[in-house]
């Protein structure tokens, strides 16, 4: 790649600083890191926030070729999407409550998920949520040089910087919230009430995104 189709450091400073404040900014990828982390520990949150992050290079791949802007573009395929998102939120959480911990059984006795399955389920609940594809849309070529061309290359470049952002925070997140969680789920009754609240943040975003019309 030419050097001349580089961000600048002007531009790579600006957008970081921006990705950064979103990245931190309340939203349903640090809600559910937070959630799983607190119920199933670091492992769980950091894998599944791993995912999340991830996902962000399926919304820059499509950024780039201009499949988004098709996506959002066509009522059809957008709530389809907005669907097949929510439908796959409230199935995680179901998974997450039917899986609880019953009543004062300690953490041990919890059958555990493998930390390439949680990764896998963050990868997709990132990856087909139509609220991200549109984010995307809207936020990566506000820092566009639209007069050195190459806006693709620039926007992938955006995004990996914005991948990258993600993936230090959500890791952060699931790590300080694991640790929490581990600490209280050394009480049986407050473990299992953690399984259950992550399984009902999981639903109700899923609810939610499927009531946005």
């Amino acid at each position: 790649m030419s050097t001349d189709l580089l961000l600048t450091l002007p531009q790579a400073t600006a957008f970081l600083g921006a990705a950064l404040l979103v990245a931190l900014a309340p939203g349903p990828d640090n809600l559910m890191v937070l959630s799983l982390g607190m119920a199933r520990g670091r492992r769980a949150g950091m894998a599944f926030g791993l995912g999340c992050a991830l996902g962000c290079l399926n919304h820059t791949l499509l950024a780039a070729i201009g499949v988004s802007a098709l996506i959002a573009a066509s009522p059809l395929a957008f709530t389809a999407l907005r669907i097949a998102g929510g439908v796959y939120l409230v199935w995680l959480g179901i998974q997450a409550l039917r899986n609880a911990r019953p009543v004062g059984a300690p953490a041990a006795q919890v059958r555990q998920e493998s930390a390439g399955r949680l990764f896998t389920k963050g990868l997709v609940a990132n990856a087909i949520n139509p609220k991200v594809i549109l984010f995307f849309l809207a936020f990566l070529p506000q820092f566009v040089d639209g007069a050195r061309g190459g806006a693709a290359w620039q926007i992938l470049q955006l995004g990996l910087l914005f991948t990258l952002t993600s993936v230090l925070v959500f890791g952060a997140i699931g790590w300080f919230a694991g640790g929490i969680g581990e600490r209280l789920a050394r009480r049986p009754a407050i473990g299992t009430w953690l399984d259950r609240s992550a399984g009902l943040v999981f639903v109700a975003l899923g609810v939610r995104l499927l009531a946005v019309r």
